[in-house]
Order: structure tokens, then C-alpha cells, then sequence
């Protein structure tokens, strides 16, 4: 875990005024849901990937790096599973504005870097379309909007081809993630749901489209899964979960230093704004 001086809502007024006037002063704010991932796995999962994943991570940054990150908004927008109960989403507006109102805030703080760090699939575009909206209103601040399991070098390799490509929701990956992180939270069922085995035909995309990828789909779980899970969570494994853990964690480490490392936003964009 993290250093409690990592948490930005350990730190005392005077510490954050002091502190966020460093050069590159860098904060990170985990985004996840309250939706529902099947009959196996509990609704927080997004929201404690997020949050679990991100201390993981900063724990291994330089203790004197200028990075702290932000309580996890563990509710986010999830139309997509509304339906199965527990779920509570956010109108996207709401949490566009939600974004632009804190951003303007920790850039009026001197924060140099905004990182918005989504464990969330279903608001991936949402958050990129919020970024874009803050980072016109904050000449001074970099935006970044980032999902977890995005562009992670390895990933796939641990992963059966199907589930890489159609295990979008409680599937393997996110089963065995849950096992190595919580195990408790992690109940007995395994279920094995979703695209191509739905009982209506009308669930396989036309030739050509997909759920995800160049030609998308805005589905609905509801259209494609009785259970809420889209993917095949049967191979799930605590020895899987380890070592998606370690390669995502290493990847963002690698990113997190790097961008640390940099003078982003541009100077030349701060001074011509």
C-alpha cells in the first residue's frame, strides 16, 4: 500500500498549500463503478481495482516524487447494467461536471498533471470527453485520461484469445484480478456468459462489428448475458490474478515515472493560452 502521505486527504492545509506548489505537482484520482459483475463477483469491483491497483502502484514510485492521488469515485456511469439490481450510474453530464469542478480546483491549487485513473470500461469515452473539457478550461494543467487495462504490453499473452477479445465483463481476467486481491468477495458460481452464447442469434454481431473495437456496438449487458457476465470466468485462478497484478502495476509504474520525469503540459501551450 501507499504512504498515507500519498493520500492528499491525509495531508493538512498548509502541507497541500506547500506541497502542490512542487514542480510537477502531479495528482491522480481513481475512477470506478457500483454496478453489477454477475452472480460471482460484488458490485465494487471497478471501484476497488481502482483503488487497490493505484496504491499498489504509487508504493513504488520515488518517496519524494510529487504524486498523490485523490479518493476512488466508486460510483460512476453504468447505463449499460442498469436493470440488475445494485446498480447505480451517474447521468454523463453529471459526471462531466463532476470532473471540470474539482479539475478547476486542484489547478487553481497549482497542480500541474490531472490524472484520471479508470478502472470502468463503460466510461472510458465519457472520461476522455471530460478530460478534453477540463484541459480547455486549465491552460496550465495536463489532463489525463487513463483505463487500467488499456495498452498493457503482456496482458493479452496471459489471456485465451476469446477472453481477450470478448471477456468484457467478470470474466477471467476480472475473476482471477478479484481472487488475488479479495478473495473473500469472490463467490463460488463461475458462470460462462455473454456474446455467442446468448439463446437469441440476434447477440452475434453482423459481420464486419463487435461489442468493442473499429466498428462498436453501444450495448447492453441485458442484451447480451442473463447473468451480468460477458466472458467465461471457469479458468479463474489466484496464480492468474498474480501475474495480471504484476504486469499491470509494472506497466503503469513504467508510465507514472515517466511522466514524472517529463515537463508536460507544454510550455509553449501554458504561454500562448
Amino acid at each position: 500500500m501507499s504512504s498515507p502521505q500519498r493520500w492528499l486527504e491525509r495531508l493538512t492545509w498548509p502541507e497541500v498549500a506547500e506541497q502542490l506548489q512542487q514542480e510537477g505537482a502531479t495528482v491522480v484520482w481513481p475512477f470506478g463503478a457500483l454496478e453489477q459483475h454477475g452472480p460471482h463477483l460484488p458490485l465494487s469491483t471497478d471501484a476497488l481495482f481502482a483503488d487497490r491497483m493505484l496504491d499498489q502502484i504509487l508504493a513504488g514510485l520515488p518517496p519524494d516524487a510529487p504524486i498523490w492521488r485523490l479518493p476512488v469515485q466508486a460510483i460512476g456511469f453504468s447505463p449499460e447494467h442498469v436493470g440488475f439490481p445494485g446498480t447505480l450510474s451517474l447521468p454523463s453530464d453529471l459526471l462531466i461536471r463532476l470532473v471540470e469542478t474539482v479539475g478547476l480546483q486542484l489547478a487553481d491549487l497549482g497542480v500541474r498533471r490531472l490524472v484520471l485513473f479508470n478502472a470502468h470500461g463503460g466510461q472510458i469515452g465519457l472520461l476522455q470527453a471530460a478530460a478534453r473539457e477540463l484541459r480547455a478550461q486549465t491552460p496550465t494543467m495536463a489532463v489525463l485520461p487513463c483505463f487500467l487495462w488499456s495498452g498493457v504490453p503482456g496482458l493479452k499473452e496471459l489471456l485465451p484469445l476469446s477472453e481477450g477479445d470478448s471477456g468484457l465483463h467478470a470474466g477471467l481476467a476480472e475473476t482471477s484480478l478479484m481472487l488475488a486481491l479479495e478473495p473473500s468477495l469472490v463467490r463460488d458460481q463461475r458462470p460462462v456468459d455473454g456474446e455467442h452464447r446468448h439463446p437469441s442469434a440476434a447477440a452475434t454481431p453482423p459481420d464486419g462489428w463487435s461489442l468493442e473495437g473499429a466498428a462498436p456496438f453501444a450495448w447492453l449487458t441485458a442484451d447480451l448475458s442473463r447473468t451480468g457476465v460477458v466472458g467465461d470466468s471457469r479458468g479463474a485462478s489466484v496464480e492468474l490474478g498474480r501475474q495480471l497484478e504484476k504486469t499491470v502495476v509494472d506497466h503503469w509504474q513504467h508510465l507514472f515515472l515517466s511522466l514524472l520525469a517529463s515537463a508536460w503540459p507544454p510550455v509553449n501551450s501554458v504561454l500562448s493560452s
